[in-house]
């Protein structure tokens, strides 16, 4: 980052994810951390309608074989972790054998050991199987990401191309308007920088915003996840520490600027 990490007086929005590491820390946060678990909180907080199709869950790798796979686009992932999926477009080229020893390996690491995330720590690992969403292009859709502050959307990113050599990330405010910083990851060759060209608003953006901060409701800082898919909102996921405080906001003085706004008072320190 070029700077020392405050854990005493954190003022940055980096520092102050990491903060929130050691001392936001509750139930909640684990089920809303495990891919399988959070389905229920999003039925209660906003209706089952907005879920992604769920084809299988189990505990046994060994249960994931064509035979139990549907026969068409799904994505098949562990629960409990930070990693992508396995894409199934055709269960006939898929070497079943193969996904069955990576999802065992997944099954027995505990992101927790190389994150840090409390949350990851106490989730039970299983394997689901759920709907692949796929836009009129059969491309995975843009990713929407509402950073929820204090329970109030901050800002929404928007991942574009994901999958792809062309993985970009756009800012926008509360109000749909473009932001003058960037916050890009690490992919493959290059970091989601943002494209030169707005993406037009969404159709259901005040919706998603509306539903975003029922979720968020609870929690200090939370990222809520959504996908359009030709008009129907899907709830992706929800995450606490966007990629892990580790990335740099540019320029720097944004870093601050956002840190200033994300209120720690409410969290408990335990």
């Amino acid at each position: 980052m070029g700077y020392k990490l405050n854990l005493k007086n954190p003022q940055t929005l980096n520092e102050k994810i990491n903060w929130l590491k050691l001392y936001d820390r509750t139930a909640l946060h684990t089920q809303c951390s495990d891919k399988y678990e959070v389905r229920k909180f999003v039925s209660e907080q906003i209706g089952e309608e907005f879920l992604v199709p769920l084809y299988l869950e189990t505990e046994d790798p060994q249960k994931i074989t064509p035979g139990n796979i549907i026969n068409t686009p799904c994505i098949i992932k562990t629960n409990h972790d930070s990693s992508g999926g396995f894409f199934i477009y055709n269960k006939n080229k898929i070497n079943w054998v193969s996904l069955q020893k990576k999802l065992s390996k997944r099954l027995h690491s505990n992101y927790f050991w190389s994150s840090r995330e409390w949350q990851y720590k106490n989730i039970k690992p299983r394997i689901i199987v759920e709907k692949l969403l796929q836009d009129v292009h059969g491309d995975i859709p843009n990713d929407y990401k509402f950073h929820c502050f204090n329970g109030k959307v901050r800002m929404i990113s928007v991942d574009i191309g994901r999958n792809t050599e062309n993985h970009h990330r756009n800012w926008y405010s509360r109000n749909w308007e473009r932001e003058p910083y960037k916050w890009s990851s690490h992919k493959g060759n290059k970091y989601t920088d943002p494209t030169e060209n707005d993406l037009d608003q969404p159709e259901n953006f005040e919706l998603m915003k509306s539903l975003s901060e029922k979720l968020a409701s609870p929690f200090c800082y939370a990222r809520i996840d959504w996908y359009d898919v030709n008009g129907k909102l899907f709830f992706g996921e929800i995450t606490f520490h966007h990629d892990g405080g580790y990335l740099p906001i540019l320029p720097q003085i944004w870093d601050k600027k956002l840190g200033g706004e994300l209120n720690l008072e409410r969290v408990e320190k335990g």
